[in-house]
């Protein structure tokens, strides 16, 4: 992976949150970027915005939430040890997240039924209706 530093290279926010792997795609990162849900130095920005090393993005993705610092800048993909060389999670996001993850882990599990009920799933539901 060709980690630059220099300023000379513009690297847009959408190629680089694929490249540190973010998103799955690239056209995901330009939407999440368009639609607010990435934030750098705390401003909205559009998926064109080149990104510079010390940069302070906060990214959301569903329920979780990341901040980071852009260490190293690059727009391609590859492994994922590589990819967290391009960024340092804050300290604080990183147990936020490690907070919701185990609030989340002692939710109960849903209940999905698998299908139509079987001649014993269905005997074991009346059994339960009646109470005995």
């Amino acid at each position: 992976m060709n980690f630059d530093n220099d300023t000379e290279n513009k690297f847009r926010i959408d190629k680089w949150l694929w490249a540190a792997r973010f998103f799955k795609t690239r056209s995901l990162a330009s939407d999440a970027v368009e639609c607010g849900k990435v934030l750098v130095n705390e401003a909205r920005v559009k998926p064109a915005k080149a990104v510079a090393v010390g940069d302070r993005l906060d990214i959301r993705i569903g329920q979780v939430q990341f901040v980071v610092d852009v260490l190293a800048l690059s727009n391609k993909r590859g492994s994922a040890p590589e990819a967290q060389k391009l960024y340092r999670e804050t300290e604080e996001s990183r147990q936020r997240r490690e907070t919701i993850a185990a609030h989340n882990k002692a939710l109960p599990q849903p209940f999905h039924f698998k299908g139509r009920p079987t001649k014993r799933d269905r005997r074991e539901i009346e059994r339960l209706k009646k109470g005995g």
